[in-house]
């Protein structure tokens, strides 16, 4: 698969820290931070007609898909850190 070839030592370096689901999901959040990063750069400079204060609405709604997809995978790395510290013995 392309993706595993094109972020194979990002892979390796967190699935050895954070295990394997979790090291993947690092990574993702990673990728959608650097896509967040490009397509603010990208609202800079193409200015909603209407509100020339606010980049373009097809933008600002990519901007949000972003936002969320990284919330829900945070909210996934931390149920599986919980459930990982549940099922510890003491």
């Amino acid at each position: 698969m392309p993706v595993f070839n094109t972020y194979e030592e990002e892979l390796e370096k967190h699935e050895f820290m954070l295990g394997k689901c979790r090291g993947r999901l690092a990574v993702t959040l990673d990728i959608l931070t650097d896509a967040l990063t490009l397509v603010g750069m990208h609202g800079v400079y193409c200015h909603n007609s209407r509100f020339p204060n606010k980049p373009k609405l097809d933008i600002e709604q990519v901007l949000k898909y972003l936002e969320d997809s990284k919330e829900l995978i945070i909210s996934v790395m931390e149920e599986i850190k919980k459930q990982k510290t549940l099922e510890k013995p003491n």
